[in-house]
């Protein structure tokens, strides 16, 4: 196996001392966003057989099938299908939704045939993957995920006693739920920006003052003052993660992380659509053709199983779980034949003879065996049997 080097992301959203205070270093006054493990080109790890330092993805590419396993490479071709991060949120990220297999497929094509580059501002696809995720919390984690019952946002709405949200509460009240949600959401998107700007503001002062069940979106108001996307916000589910809880991702849905340090797994891609709270590009048009318009209850879940703990998730590219290995118990030998990225996040354990710190990963190829030991937490991804 092999002990991985790890890029730290400082996006300015990140928490300037969450992954220190993991890795028992001191912070750099900067924010430190997400530690990427894995073999993405954007920052794949590093790692060092003898011959000098190299790249996982380079690693990969010169033998799949000895680091993949035959099954992943005939299903996901030469490519590891899953990205492991630390995500450490001090401000809250941007709303934003992810397409599915075939709406990346599509858009990645569309873009590339009309020669938008990959690292240009406006484009929309990086590349032609889905990137369904799983964040699960590390210390307690809050965030905005799926759509309310439109009875419940209107009712939020109106809580607020702004004169100029009411026609955005009528909307959710005049139609079937998943059209009101359309309609309510592409209203806002697509409102006079000045116009809207005003009513972000007057809303932000009833959020704040208001707080209980506003409170969550009062740091939306502080970051991102007349963003409109602090009202389409509040058609979203508050979800409060404590540690050891995750929730799953799929395409289309509506999120936005708020606060806390969580492990984050992942389709191996970088397609992101936002619909506010960022400086960043939005494309209300495509957007619209991504997100699905359901209400739908965030399935806050805890890990099932004896010794390795399974976070369930319904897709091919990648499969969580956690050891929370005890005093004398056991090793746990674990299955090869797949790719495998371990990160510690607690104790010092041990993955075969290599002895763990939190923050630190190893890779392991899927043509070996490895066992783990010790006493502390380990996460596994790796994909499905």
């Amino acid at each position: 196996m092999d002990r991985l080097t790890n890029t730290i992301r400082p996006y300015a959203w990140g928490s300037t001392t969450a992954i220190p205070g993991l890795l028992g270093v001191e912070p750099t006054g900067e924010p430190q966003a997400e530690m990427w493990m894995g073999a993405h080109p954007g920052a794949p790890s590093r790692l060092d057989r003898g011959a000098g330092e190299t790249t996982l993805a380079d690693v990969i590419a010169a033998d799949p099938e000895r680091e993949l396993g035959a099954a992943a490479v005939a299903k996901f071709g030469p490519r590891l299908p899953f990205l492991l991060k630390l995500l450490a949120a001090g401000a809250p990220l941007s709303l934003q939704v992810h397409p599915d297999l075939e709406q990346a497929r599509a858009g990645y094509a569309d873009e590339e045939r009309r020669g938008i580059p990959v690292a240009a501002g406006h484009r929309n696809y990086k590349d032609p993957h889905h990137k369904p995720e799983m964040i699960c919390a590390l210390t307690p984690f809050e965030g905005l995920c799926g759509f309310r019952p439109p009875p419940e946002a209107a009712a939020l709405l109106e809580g607020l006693g702004v004169d100029a949200l009411k026609p955005y509460a009528d909307l959710l009240r005049a139609h079937p739920q998943d059209a009101a949600l359309r309609e309510m959401f592409t209203a806002v998107l697509t409102a006079d920006r000045a116009e809207m700007a005003r009513t972000v503001a007057e809303a932000g002062a009833a959020i704040v003052r208001l707080g209980g069940p506003y409170a969550p979106y009062a740091s939306l108001v502080h970051h991102y003052p007349g963003d409109p996307g602090v009202i389409a916000a509040m058609l979203l589910n508050h979800v409060r993660l404590q540690p050891g809880e995750a929730m799953f991702l799929g395409a289309g849905v509506p999120h936005a992380y708020l606060d806390g340090l969580g492990v984050e797994l992942l389709a191996n891609s970088d397609n992101v659509l936002r619909a506010g709270l960022t400086p960043k590009h939005v494309d209300v048009p495509e957007l619209l053709k991504i997100v699905r318009f359901e209400p739908a209850d965030p399935a806050v879940q805890r890990p099932e199983g004896n010794g390795e703990e399974v976070y369930e998730a319904p897709v091919d590219e990648f499969r969580l779980s956690r050891f929370a290995l005890a005093p004398g118990a056991a090793p746990h030998p674990l299955p090869d034949g797949a790719p495998q990225i371990l990160l510690c996040t607690a104790g010092r354990p041990k993955a075969g003879e290599v002895t763990l710190s939190p923050g630190e990963s190893v890779f392991v190829p899927a043509d070996e065996k490895v066992e783990l030991s010790g006493i502390g937490t380990i996460f596994r991804a790796t994909v499905p049997e």
